[in-house]
């Protein structure tokens, strides 16, 4: 029995280190919902739906996997050459074998680089057009999410899921998976041929795998944790960068440096923490498996030195130096792939945890979509007798009406009570009341941006809800109080959609007055935009705004506040420009200076989310109601200003 102590000894230090472990994994489970960062998906969900992103290129890697197969020979036939040199070397010596052998080990050698790099090769482009499948998804979906879903979701973690995560994906397509394989190969094929050379030394290496599977087992249960936390703090810091970045006028406005980059350093301090959790974590496995591969070879040497030495048997099999020479090269194979799992573990978590995250956003069913016949309401079906196919709009005369609408924004607070009007083909309408009364509600209502819960929309005598939604906002033109250009020229984001001449272009601009500022740019319609064109003044993008709408010549045209930012010169030029395009179709305003809004042939006054007034200019006047009392106290004040500035 003693001359097994040495054994005994390392088995010992083993146990112990089992024991630690296992209860630090009892105590850290009981606390997972404590913690609360268990990820929500399993891995075998995540791969098999990253799997159907790989399908399309099952030939690229059916000759990543033929490669990969001559690739692993090298590490299978290697130890037996060793082995079989040092016999050579140690028993009849003849150059003519040495070289031989050298020569066959030079070329598989040479073979196997060449495969690698094939398969590396392969990878890399098969995984870039993999990547760019999934970030084209993931954005096409972030697109179709409504208003509603979108203004929930903060811009800088959709970025971080668009960027950040399908990058991190990339890498279990590049080179996880077949590393992953790769070294399965070699591990079934090590365990073969030593099995096949000596089974009794085998047999003692195989003592040291269930220890192997254990720490294993456990290194994935904790770098799944330390991922996902990792991955939260990337996000929260992305979304407050993203946010403030965007702010920093007002940062800077009220002096509040000092407190936003405390903000920022406690994130920046709990991402480093979550990435010292993750090194950690990372820093345990491989010394572990590190010591198990430094136990097996001192094993070896142990067992098979006293056999060589003493000339004993195992089981039956005599023990040589080729013998040993050849394990101790194949322990080496064996753990090898073993301690680099550390790696790849940590990377195939990044790409699970980053794989979860886009699939939570993927997973978001779009709350705007085009109904299918059998999703309508009862009361859609009743108006229309059958239940048909969607309508496509060709045109749109603008007739609109509303019938009983209800709608809210959260469970219980409404923010249109029963709301009806009729709008006719050709006719201006404008909402006045306070803020928060449901004006803009109602506009977003029309391109059905939002649901209503109860009521019917109708479009030129056509149930909203029955019409193609690229359909029914093709007709309609937007011209908003906070406009958004995009990165660009003046001319990308005026033609926006279609293809229009310089001179149609031209006359649009010349229709708003805007060609009165551009026609003084260096480069004309060819001029930087530069993001949210934040090197033009409010009021030249407004203008900007307005011969983009009227360019793409809507049948209704939408202005919610279109004018609020535009000074009182540009104003009265640009209603004269509204003048002439209520020939053109249905207007639909909302302002807060009544002043223009008095030639609208139907004015709409709403408080608290319902309809108090409606009316012409002088109809309303005549009620002396709300409307009047608005009027006359913006009239007051206007006369107090006029005298202030004389």
């Amino acid at each position: 029995m003693h001359n097994y102590l040495p054994l005994l000894i390392v088995g010992a230090i083993i146990g112990v280190f089992t024991l630690i472990f296992s209860l630090t994994y009892l105590m850290e489970k009981n606390r997972k919902e404590e913690l609360d960062f268990d990820r929500h998906m399993k891995d075998g969900e995540l791969i098999s739906r990253l799997m159907a992103y790989a399908g399309p290129y099952r030939k690229e890697f059916v000759k990543v996997f033929l490669l990969l197969l001559f690739s692993v020979v090298y590490d299978l036939v290697s130890p037996l050459l060793i082995g079989y040199i040092e016999e050579t070397v140690k028993g009849v010596f003849a150059l003519s074998y040495l070289w031989t052998t050298v020569g066959l080990y030079a070329g598989i050698l040479v073979v196997s680089m060449l495969c690698t790099y094939g398969q590396s090769m392969i990878l890399q482009r098969t995984g870039q057009k993999i990547l760019s499948a999934l970030r084209e998804d993931v954005f096409i979906h972030i697109e179709g999410l409504s208003h509603g879903q979108l203004s929930s979701i903060p811009v800088g973690k959709l970025v971080t899921r668009v960027t950040n995560d399908t990058n991190a994906i990339s890498y279990m397509f590049t080179n996880i998976l077949v590393t992953l394989i790769k070294n399965m190969v070699v591990i079934i094929g090590v365990l073969a041929a030593m099995l096949t050379l000596n089974y009794a030394l085998t047999l003692m290496v195989l003592c040291f795998v269930p220890f192997v599977v254990l720490f294993t087992a456990l290194f994935r249960y904790f770098s799944r944790k330390v991922h996902r936390r990792v991955n939260n703090a990337t996000t929260d810091v992305n979304t407050y960068l993203s946010e403030n970045l965007s702010g920093m006028k007002i940062t800077q406005i009220f002096n509040q440096e000092d407190r936003k980059m405390e903000e920022f350093r406690l994130k920046s301090e709990t991402l480093r923490r979550a990435k010292k959790d993750r090194i950690f974590v990372f820093g345990i496995f491989r010394p572990m498996v590190y010591m198990l591969y430094v136990s097996s070879v001192m094993g070896l040497f142990y067992l098979g030195g006293r056999g060589y030495i003493d000339d004993l048997q195992m089981f039956g099999q005599t023990i040589t130096s080729g013998v040993v020479v050849t394990f101790y090269m194949y322990i080496s194979r064996f753990f090898n792939p073993i301690q680099t799992l550390a790696e790849q573990f940590d990377m195939l978590q990044r790409s699970f945890a980053a794989a979860e995250k886009i699939f939570t956003i993927m997973d978001m069913a779009p709350e705007i979509v085009d109904e299918t016949p059998d999703s309508l309401s009862p009361e859609v079906k009743e108006d229309d007798g059958e239940a048909g196919e969607l309508i496509e709009l060709e045109t749109l005369r603008g007739e609109i009406e509303f019938r009983d609408v209800w709608f809210c924004y959260n469970p219980g607070e409404w923010a249109l009570k029963g709301v009806s009007f009729h709008v006719y083909p050709g006719q201006t309408a404008a909402f006045v009341g306070a803020t928060g009364s449901g004006k803009s509600t109602i506009l977003s209502l029309i391109c059905r941006n939002y649901d209503i819960q109860k009521g019917q929309i109708f479009i030129d005598g056509i149930e909203i809800r029955k019409i193609k939604i690229a359909s029914l906002r093709r007709h309609f033109g937007q011209m908003l109080q906070d406009v958004f250009l995009f990165s660009g020229t003046i001319r990308s984001n005026l033609m926006l959609r279609g293809d229009f001449t310089d001179e149609e272009i031209w006359q649009a601009c010349r229709y708003v007055n805007a060609d009165s500022f551009i026609c003084k740019l260096k480069d004309g319609l060819d001029e930087e935009v530069r993001e949210r064109g934040n090197n033009f003044s409010a009021g030249q993008r407004q203008l900007l705004s307005f011969a983009r709408t009227v360019l793409h010549c809507p049948s209704v045209m939408i202005l919610d506040e279109a004018t609020a930012n535009i000074d009182t010169e540009t104003e009265l030029l640009i209603q004269d420009s509204l003048e002439k395009m209520r020939n053109i179709g249905t207007m639909l305003i909302v302002a807060h200076r009544l002043s223009t809004i008095q030639h609208a042939d139907n004015i709409i006054l709403l408080s608290h989310g319902e309809i108090v007034e409606k009316g012409s200019h002088q109809e309303l006047l005549s009620k002396k109601g709300r409307y009047y009392q608005m009027y006359m106290l913006q009239y007051s004040r206007g006369q107090l200003e006029d005298e202030w500035a004389e």
